[in-house]
């Protein structure tokens, strides 16, 4: 009774609230006509200023509205100037006509369907000349480029602004002239880059190259050669409309011009204009839905070929993005000698605040491209270094780029440079550098050496107690071809020392030739051995190595390894590892050295001498080499899988070694797009141990027991549950990004995110290897610690969550499917990951 109450209440508020939307609205009704013929003005739109009202009128020039009390309403249609009329609040309906004076031009003929949106007509014949646009068509092309970033700050609190530093930038601006903003507030700029470079595209296969001739740091700058120094040309700038997604700060934003471009869109025929020599239609844009991830404004596209001539567009501030203010494109192309179209100037505005009162950041970055050569080819090797730069490109004149710019600055980004070129000589910015560096690297630098990590520095477990460490590894400053790091701890509890050293020689950059040697004595975890490629989230690592250690079978380990990687061609790694490793348990463990019965010998460590050959492909991934470390970095989202391939050979009486095993691993890793849906991540993992050896040297599947959702685990598993020596598993997360959520009213607002995960994983151990393992401790008689393999049932959890939560958060509910009587099995769990993105 009480819940047909509310209903019956909630339905009568319903109907008033109908009503009263009923009788404020008003109805429009008239015909657009030729102003000199009164001949009918077909499908002219017909459009309420500020407000989403808008209709358009039929083939003979009739239409009828439906708004809100307003005070006028506009016609306008293509070739004719707009007119706008004055609305009577008070008359519920009434009749208004326009008569529309011609415009200056004549468009070319579009088929437009009856009752149908010109801007539809316009837009199925881009698509249908999209093959002939697109760049992608071109085999080869290549241009000069010309790449400008400037980064400020703005909207400063008081109490920021007056911290020591900002309170110096500010002062250097104010006495060059530079102008605040609106508000009066210090707009400090605090970072400028200017580049020239040369950049190569080849379609089938897709390969890139930039070759980087200048490059000029002003402000707070990153170290010369640094990867980020280099990440600032065309290679990471490609505004390319024509695909049907457009990459942007990690998100997926859909295109104006894509296949599916009528269900994301609505579009509006504004005018007809003239752009250089092209006459263009002109159209807006707007998303169906605000907080989609796609844009709003308008494109410009040309009556004979249907390109893309110029886009002008922003993401609505609606969008469900985090920390980012604004949004802006402005892009002009021209067609190729070849037919299809590349970019000539690009403008895009960034603007990041983490919240409405809080410091913003704004970047602007323009690009101006020329000397376009479409089909000129080059050997596929020449793509195999993807960015190179010049040895000089860092040195030069400083007015060189006053002389070869090939845009010209304003005055204000003149005073922006000067401003820049000052800040950087104040002690404080120098400070300020020092600690920027830090954070971001870990390390400090000393000298010629970095030291570091400065996390490590202090750790706790219950096997060392308290851990001090310190370690350095060396910079190019001693040598651009060698690289060494080194640490040392000491546990308070144990009272043992730990220790590593690792260097590398790089024998060629461009192959990325190099070999390398470590040496490591310290504690580590049966259960997380052979998963350092799922130990990427820092939470869960920590939570891992910190605090009680015993559930992941504790051991001491001393490792020795030589290595050779090359990379045979692009994106084709090899590597050769030779190693030896000696284990030592910390806790209760024994394995029969000989055949496995009762009264066997047995031992409780064991050395092993591996030879490890791996094989990475991934072809179309982007590394970029640091200069300033001797490292390289993957950059840019990859769409195509990387398969990891690896052999290791156990060599017996080789080094010491106690077995001769075999042991072979594939990895497959992709991310991929699923349209509106959102995007998938999954990993398939197998692998075979077709040998006989004791459980810390077989797949020991990675749990999870701390509070940190990892995608790299099971989130469900215990430490050390199950172990395999043969076995194939399955791990995805897919994210949702505002799909669905962004069409419920009350929920939309919040930027929430659905999140979907999985994780299946089938596995067993043959009956010798969980054989060689003694049931009774020879020593003392007890029961020794044993493993657990999976039996015919695989190992199976799901999840569903929530991310973005206060755009930080993210909480995943996750079911145990199977194994769910097994001891200490949760079947049921919450994780929660802190993650920055936008």
């Amino acid at each position: 009774m009480l819940f047909r109450t509310r209903y019956l209440l909630f339905l009568l508020l319903l109907l008033i609230g109908a009503g009263r939307s009923y009788a404020q609205q008003l109805l429009v009704r008239g015909r657009v006509t030729e102003g000199a013929t009164q001949k009918p003005v077909p499908f002219a739109s017909i459009f309420v200023p500020g407000t989403t009202a808008g209709t358009t009128a039929d083939a003979d020039g009739r239409y009828q509205l439906s708004t809100a009390p307003a005070d006028t309403v506009i016609a306008s249609a293509m070739g004719f100037t707009s007119s706008k009329k004055a609305l009577n609040r008070q008359a519920a309906t009434q009749t208004i006509n326009f008569a529309l004076g011609t415009g200056a031009v004549s468009l070319s003929e579009v088929v437009v369907r009856p009752t149908e949106n010109p801007a539809y007509a316009i837009m199925r014949r881009v698509q249908q000349h999209k093959p002939q646009n697109d760049k992608q068509r071109l085999d080869a092309f290549e241009f000069d480029s010309y790449n400008r970033t400037e980064i400020s700050i703005n909207n400063l609190p008081d109490q920021v602004a007056r911290r020591k530093v900002l309170r110096q930038m500010t002062a250097v601006a104010d006495s060059i002239g530079l102008e605040r903003g609106a508000d009066g507030k210090p707009i400090v700029p605090i970072f400028a880059s200017e580049m020239l470079s040369r950049y190569y595209a080849h379609q089938r296969p897709v390969r890139r190259r930039e070759e980087i001739k200048r490059n000029q740091m002003r402000g707070i700058a990153p170290r010369e050669g640094s990867v980020v120094s280099q990440i600032m040309g065309s290679s990471f700038q490609d505004w390319d409309f024509y695909p049907n997604w457009q990459q942007l700060l990690g998100k997926d934003f859909i295109s104006p011009i894509a296949d599916g471009w009528k269900f994301t869109y609505e579009y509006e025929l504004q005018d007809s204009v003239y752009i250089g020599d092209d006459f263009c239609y002109q159209l807006a844009v707007t998303p169906r839905r605000s907080q989609d991830l796609a844009f709003t404004g308008t494109i410009w596209i040309t009556t004979k070929s249907y390109a893309l001539r110029r886009v002008d567009l922003r993401v609505s501030p609606e969008a469900n993005l985090n920390f980012v203010d604004q949004v802006k494109v402005w892009q002009e192309l021209t067609p190729s000698t070849a037919g299809p179209w590349l970019p000539l100037r690009t403008r895009v505005v960034i603007g990041i605040r983490p919240t409405s009162k809080s410091t913003g950041f704004m970047a602007r970055f323009t690009t101006v491209n020329s000397n376009f050569e479409a089909g000129k080819y080059h050997p596929l090797e020449f793509y195999d270094v993807p960015m190179e730069t010049a040895a000089d490109a860092f040195k030069g004149e400083t007015d060189y780029f006053d002389k070869n710019r090939p845009d010209s600055l304003s005055v204000q980004e003149q005073k922006t440079m000067m401003v820049l070129d000052s800040v950087r000589k104040l002690p404080s910015v120098h400070s300020f550098l020092e600690v920027a560096t830090v954070v971001v690297s870990g390390y400090y630098r000393v000298g010629k050496i970095d030291v570091g990590p400065v996390p490590a520095t202090i750790g706790y477990n219950n096997i060392e107690g308290l851990r001090p460490r310190i370690g350095f590894r060396t910079t190019p400053d001693i040598s651009r071809n060698w690289t060494a790091r080194a640490y040392l701890a000491y546990g308070l509890r144990d009272t043992r020392f730990k220790y590593g050293l690792r260097a590398n020689r790089i024998l060629d950059r461009r192959s990325w030739t190099t070999i390398g040697f470590e040496h490591r004595h310290d504690i580590d975890q049966v259960a997380l051995l052979d998963n350092d490629y799922a130990l990427e989230n820092p939470l869960f690592e920590a939570s891992a190595r910190l605090g009680n250690i015993n559930n992941g079978r504790p051991l001491l380990r001393d490792l020795s390894s030589m290595s050779f990687q090359t990379d045979l061609f692009r994106g084709f790694t090899q590597k050769l590892t030779l190693r030896r490793q000696q284990f030592r348990p910390l806790y209760r463990f024994a394995y029969y050295t000989d055949e496995p019965e009762l009264g066997a010998p047995t031992e409780d460590n064991f050395n092993v001498s591996e030879v490890v050959v791996e094989s990475r492909y991934a072809p179309d991934e982007v590394l970029v080499q640091s200069q300033t470390q001797n490292y390289r970095s993957p950059i840019g989202l990859k769409k195509l899988p990387v398969f990891t391939v690896r052999y290791t050979l156990g060599l017996k009486n080789f080094l010491g070694g106690d077995f001769s095993y075999h042991k072979i691993n594939l990895i497959v890793a992709q991310s991929v797009r699923l349209g509106q849906l959102g995007r998938t991540e999954y990993t398939l993992d197998a692998g075979y141990v077709p040998s006989t050896i004791p459980y810390p040297m077989l797949k020991a599947h990675l749990g999870n027991q701390s509070p940190f959702y990892n995608a790299g685990a099971y989130n469900l598993m215990r430490y050390f549950e199950f172990v395999s020596d043969r076995y194939v598993g399955l791990r995805f997360d897919h994210y949702f990004e505002g799909f669905l959520l962004n069409s419920i009213p009350a929920i939309k607002k919040l930027n929430w995110r659905l999140v979907a995960t999985g994780n299946v994983l089938y596995g067993s151990v043959d009956r010798a290897n969980n054989e060689i393992i003694p049931e009774i401790d020879p020593n003392n008689g007890e029961p020794l610690p044993r493993f657990q393999p999976l039996g015919r049932l695989p190992y199976a959890e799901v999840g569903y969550g929530v991310e973005n939560i206060f755009r930080v958060v993210r909480v995943d509910f996750i079911h145990r499917l199977t194994y769910r009587d097994s001891p200490g099995a949760r079947n049921f769990g919450v994780k929660f990951s802190f993650q920055f993105k936008l």
